[in-house]
């Protein structure tokens, strides 16, 4: 199945305010309204017309400063990101039937407290990745069966890959001798300049 009959064949199954769709680079991305996302990831396994039965990937964005970098700047110096909310999940999805990949994105409303539905319920393999989008972004995954930290300490209060983060961190861990113990104190690394990403068109 080509991308203009899943395009509208899902047009038909949901309502269009739901639903947005971008084909780039022989990819299809799917923008999902969080309120329909659990529908759509449904019908997208199901349905024998998609049979999208193979969870890849389950990863956090953090647009906050997206495209900034190639945006030149006008008289004000302002910039606005093309995207009005800030988190968003993304799902890589496989149909080992029909040999295809779509990728469904959906953004989470609150910024401050960005929340999503889970999709362990329909994709077990959800799992990590979700736990993993929770302690590096802080998108919270309700009815997730065990939302918690699986990369960083459990006691860690921030999340990493947010971009307000610093790159070289707030704090580090080491033994101390004189204490007999591991201690946390503030990080003795300098500022780390990254390399400048690149957004394809």
């Amino acid at each position: 199945m080509i991308f203009e009959a899943i395009i509208k064949e899902l047009n038909s199954k949901f309502a269009h305010s739901a639903l947005q769709f971008n084909e780039a680079l022989g990819e299809l991305t799917i923008t999902v309204a969080e309120d329909h996302l659990l529908d759509v990831c449904k019908h997208l396994k199901d349905d024998a017309n998609f049979m999208f039965k193979q969870l890849v990937d389950v990863c956090g964005v953090d647009y906050s400063t997206y495209g900034e970098a190639d945006y030149v700047h006008d008289k004000s110096g302002s910039y606005e990101s093309p995207f009005k909310k800030r988190f968003a999940a993304v799902y890589h999805l496989l149909s080992l039937q029909h040999n295809m990949r779509v990728r469904i994105r959906s953004f989470a409303h609150d910024d401050a407290d960005p929340q999503l539905p889970s999709v362990v319920g329909i994709w077990a393999g959800a799992n990590w990745f979700e736990r993993e989008a929770y302690d590096l972004y802080g998108i919270n995954f309700y009815a997730h069966p065990d939302l918690r930290r699986i990369l960083t300490d459990y006691d860690f209060e921030e999340h990493p890959m947010r971009k307000e983060f610093p790159t070289h961190g707030r704090t580090e861990v080491s033994y101390d001798e004189s204490q007999d113990k591991v201690v946390t104190k503030p990080t003795s690394y300098k500022f780390r300049k990254i390399v400048p990403r690149v957004i394809r068109r």
